[in-house]
């Protein structure tokens, strides 16, 4: 299952749709930049369809740049890429990512490397000296204009960008958010049973939140929107049908089971850690 989080609309293209680890990578690639590097730059990989872009994973390349001139390492760009198909041969190259705010001249001579790797790449700026206070995130897409048989430029169009996860991506996702919070910067993971009752929490505060907008626009305090409604409604829909009794029945069955297994992945380590002891006797 796929969940979505905000996005940043811009003009009319595909969609960049972005996962958490892609972001994480960036960071740390430029958090272990090479002393005196302004940037980095990497290949980003994912899926493409038919109306939208899909960033699941990322890669470094070393490069040096000065005012000059740009020097790309392409041969180890090919040799990653090559390694990368070998794990998850479905993950193409669809651009290529740069930390930073602006596009510089050397965007357009490395986005010409990858319009060879990739048709119509993207090219993704990181914000990560955060400039603006936080970490902008934009996404492009080169066109040419100019006059044909002339001078011809390339000219970057933003696109709309979303961050998107994975259901056990959310967990890390969770963990470091509630770092922040922490004196020591630190946090551990939370046993099964927790997660599950911070979400119930989590789910009880939203439907909170629903029925005190739904009481407002009863009242007149606040005016309907067409769109809240049409959401509503398709979340009531797909609410099955079931009784309390039924409902309370399933979601006993399933907490057993997930004790159970709990229970057989212990007993599982203990046995493990006692046949070792017994080897090294």
């Amino acid at each position: 299952m796929i969940s979505a989080s905000f996005s940043k609309m811009s003009v009319f293209g595909p969609v960049v749709k972005i996962h958490p680890v892609v972001l994480a990578s960036i960071c740390d690639s430029y958090e272990r930049r090479n002393e005196g590097a302004s940037r980095v730059i990497g290949t980003l990989l994912g899926t493409i369809d038919k109306h939208s872009i899909e960033v699941t994973n990322c890669f470094s390349v070393p490069h040096n740049e000065s005012e000059d001139e740009v020097a790309v390492d392409m041969e180890f760009a090919k040799n990653m890429y090559e390694l990368h198909k070998r794990v998850s041969p479905t993950e193409v190259i669809i651009g290529w990512y740069a930390t930073g705010f602006d596009i510089t001249e050397h965007s357009v001579l490395i986005h010409e490397y990858y319009s060879r790797e990739a048709s119509n790449p993207i090219h993704l700026t990181a914000d990560t000296a955060l400039q603006s206070g936080k970490m902008n995130i934009r996404a492009y897409v080169s066109a040419q204009m100019g006059v044909p048989g002339k001078t011809v430029g390339v000219m970057f169009t933003p696109l709309t960008v979303k961050y998107i996860y994975y259901d056990t991506e959310r967990i890390g996702v969770d963990l470091l958010q509630r770092t922040r919070l922490a004196p020591t910067r630190t946090k551990g993971l939370t046993s099964d049973l927790s997660q599950v009752a911070g979400s119930a929490a989590r789910i009880q505060d939203m439907l909170t939140t629903v029925l005190a907008y739904i009481e407002d626009v009863l009242s007149g305090k606040v005016t309907a929107d067409n769109s809240v409604g049409r959401f509503l409604m398709d979340l009531v829909n797909k609410v099955p049908t079931i009784s309390a009794e039924d409902f309370e029945n399933m979601l006993n069955s399933n907490i057993n089971d997930l004790l159970m297994v709990t229970y057989l992945s212990n007993l599982t380590q203990a046995q493990i850690a006692l046949n070792e002891k017994l080897v090294l006797l």
